[in-house]
């Protein structure tokens, strides 16, 4: 008995002994493979890596971190068979990463860069648009908070047009997954735009932003920047499969199924809003169902299109106005302002659509458009609101003022507000109009509606 503990406690002592050793190798060799990684020298990285990944699976992140680097590497250098043995490694390393490192990896990030992964290799892989597509939907419904990819969802709501397309989808999947796929980039607007806000509302109390900020800044301006273009590439895929003579026969069809389902009813309401199908008597039954069912920000806006249709502007405005009263999410209530003043600006009550406008950019500093309307309406009103040729034209130089805060605080207009801001500013008075009229430096009263003033640049 006493020979069998003693062989007990060398057995575990040396397998104590040969796992330290194992240990220490693996910290020796990670960092050697991390030191190469940083040097961007992944061929000589390779053996090390997977040294420590075979022994180690567990020790280190770095293990997938510098891992994703090394096989992308390899991937991009090799061709073939070769090529495609890296592909499907990549692939295990994502499957290694969940299951070693749970609190490290984020399933519904990880499952879309495994399916981004087969959509980009697809052919090498052999993959069908089905079964790609099928990988996107496991990360979307698997873990939807955490496929926040602008690429990833941008392919995703792709496959599901080319499957449409290819007689694989039906006309209502199609729909669903765009309602489901915009819903998404807007809440992720949404979250980074009120992140933003917070610093955009720092710099105009006039507190410079620290280092740390200005490198928030940066990196929540080039989201909302990738979400606006793969916002506008979604739209742009769908093109017009989602027109009035698809969305009129398919909803009629399903309105008696869907009549007490308020997801459904909303989602129908608003494709057809967004695609101005609003003239047809379906549309009203959609909105009356949605309000009976759930009285909401959205049934008293679309009540509100309604009245617009029947040429009662006032009873309209009442229900944009409950509308707003309804909402309490600050993004959501911006969004309905800017629609709200949209339609006022339309019917050329410029002033009231200011004010809206203004509503807007103090719930959503970030979002630039209001300046670019405000401009626009600032544009239009040159002839009306000057009381001589110079005033007249200087209120271009209100307009381009607004047009340069919209790229100011929103990254996805700058280039647009920029040249706004140059169009307007070569339709002002110029030096040689300056000199003539000897008015450098003064202060200019607009009057009507727009009702400011503007300073005469010196020169």
């Amino acid at each position: 008995m006493k020979s069998k503990v003693t062989l007990l406690v060398a057995l575990l002592c040396l397998g104590l002994n040969s796992f330290a050793q194992n240990e220490d190798e693996c910290r020796s060799k990670l960092s050697i493979f991390h030191e190469y990684v940083k040097a961007k020298n992944y061929n000589a990285a390779y053996e090390p890596w997977m040294d420590v990944r075979t022994k180690c699976p567990k020790f280190n992140n770095a293990i997938h971190i510098d891992g994703e680097k090394i096989l992308n590497y390899k991937i991009e250098n090799s061709t073939g068979a070769e090529k495609t043995a890296y592909i499907n490694d990549l692939l295990k390393l994502y499957d290694e990463k969940l299951v070693n490192f749970p609190s490290k990896a984020k399933e519904g990030e990880v499952l879309a860069d495994k399916a981004q992964l087969m959509y980009d290799n697809r052919k090498e892989l052999g993959l069908s648009d089905l079964e790609v597509y099928n990988a996107f939907d496991l990360a979307f419904t698997k873990d939807k908070e955490n496929f926040k990819s602008p690429k990833g969802l941008y392919t995703y709501f792709s496959l599901m047009v080319d499957l449409y397309d290819a007689g694989e989808k039906s006309a209502q999947d199609l729909f669903n997954k765009y309602d489901d796929v915009v819903e998404k980039v807007d809440a992720e607007v949404e979250n980074y735009s009120e992140d933003l806000n917070k610093l955009i509302e720092k710099e105009e109390a006039g507190t410079a932003l620290t280092s740390k900020e200005e490198k928030y800044k940066r990196y929540y301006s080039s989201y909302l920047d990738a979400y606006d273009k793969i916002g506008g590439s979604i739209n742009s895929k769908l093109g017009e499969r989602a027109n009035c003579e698809n969305l009129i026969p398919l909803y009629t069809k399903d309105f008696e199924a869907h009549k007490t389902d308020a997801v459904w009813l909303q989602r129908a309401a608003g494709k057809m809003s967004e695609k101005d199908c609003t003239s047809d008597p379906l549309f009203f039954k959609l909105v009356n169902a949605y309000h009976g069912l759930n009285p909401s920000a959205s049934s008293a806006y679309y009540l509100g299109i309604l009245k617009d249709k029947e040429g009662k502007p006032s009873e309209a405005l009442k229900y944009y106005e409950q509308a707003l009263g309804l909402e309490t999410d600050s993004y959501k209530k911006a969004k309905l302002y800017s629609k709200v003043a949209d339609k006022l600006k339309g019917k050329g009550s410029y002033s009231k659509a200011r004010s809206y406008y203004r509503e807007a950019l103090k719930l959503n500093p970030s979002n630039g458009r209001p300046y670019l309307q405000i401009a626009s309406m600032y544009a239009a009103s040159a002839n009306d609101c000057g009381d001589s040729a110079f005033n007249k034209r200087a209120v271009f130089w209100l307009a381009a003022d607004e047009a340069a805060k919209a790229g100011n605080v929103d990254p996805t207009l700058k280039s647009h507000a920029a040249q706004s801001a140059t169009s307007y500013r070569a339709k002002a008075p110029q030096k040689s109009d300056i000199f003539s009229e000897g008015n450098a430096g003064a202060t200019i009263n607009i009057g009507c509606w727009i009702g400011s003033s503007v300073k005469v640049p010196s020169i």
